[in-house]
């Protein structure tokens, strides 16, 4: 039997980035810097540190299957129109890389390809963070709304995207 994917979607303009202050202020307070990877600087370096992390997070998506190889994920992430630098989050502890939350641009809308933590560092609001701060970019790139889709047994993150106002869709 196949798997039925749950596909969400958030309005841009419904989002109240003001309900997630909190969480933004925590990892401040925790240490946890929070930018994107343009700010950072889209480096070949930087790349291959979030294909290692990108890789890393995904090992826990249910039926994920083997990960890209780095040549397959550059083509597939980077060497498209829809790659924007601006659109991919990070969160750091020091010079550590714990967390992403990459978005890509589709005509009225962008696209969450992937968010996530080291698990080390789960259960504290990081992703909620990161995924508030990327809505910055889905704003200044003038989308209508964010979509996203589950492996049902991925739980978590369903239940993280909805609390930040995500609903079903069959889109």
């Amino acid at each position: 039997m196949a798997v039925r994917w749950v596909k969400l979607e958030l309005a841009v303009a419904a989002f109240d980035a003001r309900r997630f202050a909190g969480y933004l202020t925590r990892c401040e307070t925790e240490g946890i810097r929070l930018c994107t990877l343009a700010e950072l600087g889209d480096t070949p370096e930087n790349r291959r540190a979030l294909y290692a992390l990108n890789k890393e997070c995904s090992a826990d998506i249910p039926e994920r299957g083997e990960f890209f190889s780095y040549e397959e994920y550059t083509e597939r992430r980077f060497a498209v129109p829809s790659y924007d630098p601006r659109a991919v989050v990070l969160a750091l502890d020091g010079a550590e890389w714990i967390g992403m939350a990459a978005m890509s641009k589709h005509g009225n809308f962008v696209f969450n390809q992937m968010t996530g933590v080291r698990a080390g560092y789960r259960g504290r609001g990081i992703s909620i963070a990161m995924k508030t701060v990327g809505m910055r970019f889905a704003r200044e790139y003038r989308a209508h709304t964010v979509r996203t889709f589950h492996h049902p047994a991925n739980t978590s993150a369903i239940a993280m995207n909805r609390r930040l106002g995500f609903v079903d869709t069959e889109e």
